[in-house]
């Protein structure tokens, strides 16, 4: 009680936060992420931002409700050590968070650190330092997508990749696969769970998931990005967002054609194949930022 006492008594720092209620689950969420990250710290709910003891609001399953939220919003999962404590004759939540092992670790698809007291989001370059410290390399499109289930993917369109892939690829896996399986073998499934990737692939609708998961393309009035020509914004699946961004890059560049013999021989201007190439490879890099 005395150590409690004390930590009320000193202001929030790197290794401290107070949150009013649990109405801020989120943000309660993200300081364990950004604890985990570091050197762990505690998160006292019911006391207010300068210090005064307000009071939690505290039922039945409370404690069990917000261990569950941040073990189901955590990876990897994080288990804080939750209790409630009488302070002043009000009942003070108390959640100990222990630095992990595993870094880095996000909260709802994002990893914060801590800096003073606040929960900042970690950079994609500090992510990979956190990993490599850490001796594990986590990136994003492996993660897995809560709330997301089979019925969330296009079978055909897994089974139409499957044909394309085995013709063009030589990828050895029948098109006819049951479809989990084919799943696993993709290595899109994670402990039985879809991965955010297999989501971005073949989701019915993946920008209920992930709201920016969109391609934007523009051509700019000269070489400056000051003025747009055109822009358009292309959601669905990533599959079909890299060939709609190829369509709008085949609208503004030339198309030569000449007769040679009798035969018509068309050439683009730049070489349609690198551009897809170009496309794809700039979408790898941010799935996995």
């Amino acid at each position: 009680m005395n150590d409690l006492l004390k930590l009320i008594s000193e202001v929030e720092n790197e290794n401290l936060e107070f949150k009013e209620s649990l109405r801020l689950k989120e943000e309660i969420g993200q300081a364990v992420s950004a604890f985990s990250n570091a050197n762990g710290g505690s998160i006292l709910v019911g006391v207010s931002n300068d210090g005064k003891v307000i009071g939690a609001d505290i039922g039945r399953n409370t404690l069990e409700e917000l261990a569950n939220h941040i073990k189901r919003n955590t990876d990897p999962a994080i288990f804080p050590s939750v209790k409630v404590l009488d302070v002043e004759g009000k009942k003070i939540i108390v959640i100990e968070v222990k630095e992990s092992a595993e870094k880095p670790v996000f909260f709802k698809n994002h990893a914060y650190k801590r800096v003073g007291k606040t929960n900042q989001r970690i950079s994609s370059s500090e992510m990979r330092k956190l990993a490599k410290e850490s001796g594990v390399k986590v990136y994003w499109d492996e993660r897995v997508c809560e709330n997301a289930g089979l019925g969330n993917i296009y079978k055909e369109k897994v089974r139409w990749f499957l044909r394309r892939a085995r013709y063009e690829r030589r990828l050895e896996l029948d098109p006819e696969t049951p479809f989990r399986e084919a799943l696993e073998k993709l290595e899109l499934l994670k402990e039985g769970k879809l991965k955010n990737a297999a989501i971005l692939l073949f989701g019915k609708n993946p920008q209920r998931f992930f709201i920016q998961s969109e391609t934007r393309c523009a051509r700019f009035k000269g070489i400056e990005p000051l003025e747009f020509i055109d822009m358009k914004v292309f959601g669905g699946d990533i599959i079909d967002q890299r060939e709609d961004a190829v369509e709008f890059v085949k609208e503004h560049i030339k198309l030569h054609a000449k007769i040679v013999g009798l035969e018509r021989i068309e050439t683009w201007e730049y070489p349609i194949d690198a551009i897809r190439e170009a496309i794809t490879n700039k979408m790898n890099v941010l799935m996995q930022k």
